[in-house]
């Protein structure tokens, strides 16, 4: 075999090598805080919802496939951050009575596994703990699509996530019964996401 040939055998091999590498590669790609919002709904006296939010949080997704199915998530909250448009009623879940924001000030959550539906529907399970207490949930995700965003010239990914809790799996407001304030507590987050680099 000419040496010409044993070069260009080689070189072959290193480009396939380094295309297997590149597509497997990990990427982690961050939520943007302007365009993202991890809310909640609870039901009140049993005749009307209320809803709120975290104002400070942050997500991250390391993947190397691009439909997302070995996406690792995790998700961190400070929970003082909690927002429902009235300040009496944000102070009194920062306290004891609920959240007890200054023992337990931050909610987290960590993805187990991932399991694709269809094209842009998927579940996601995991362990999500806040005062003092980690229960898995299961959270039903929904892509809404990739594009690179006019505004910052980043590939963007959006993600809306709903998912259903209970507050007595965390002792959050034992004192309220149902009557006053949902058992279920519904989860509702809009979040766009880009890469790192």
């Amino acid at each position: 075999m000419k040496i010409e040939e044993i070069m260009k055998k080689y070189i072959l091999m290193a480009v396939v090598m380094l295309s297997a590498f590149a597509a497997n590669a990990q990427t982690t790609w961050t939520n943007d805080p302007m365009h993202s919002r991890l809310g909640f709904v609870v039901k009140h006296t049993m005749i009307s919802e209320i809803d709120g939010r975290f104002a400070d949080f942050n997500a991250t997704v390391v993947t190397s496939k691009p439909d997302y199915t070995d996406a690792k998530i995790t998700l961190t909250a400070k929970v003082a951050s909690i927002n429902t448009d009235v300040e009496a009623r944000d102070n009194h879940l920062r306290s004891a009575d609920f959240f007890d924001a200054e023992k337990y000030p931050t909610l987290t959550f960590k993805s187990t596994k991932l399991v694709k539906v269809n094209a842009n529907k998927g579940i996601v399970y995991g362990n999500l703990t806040f005062h003092g207490v980690t229960k898995p949930i299961k959270l039903n995700v929904t892509f809404f699509g990739k594009i690179v965003s006019p505004m910052n010239k980043k590939t963007t990914a959006g993600f809306q996530v709903k998912g259903l809790l209970k507050r007595s799996d965390y002792n959050l407001g034992p004192k309220f019964p149902e009557a006053i304030i949902s058992n279920d507590v519904k989860i509702i987050a809009n979040v766009e996401f880009s890469p790192d680099k």
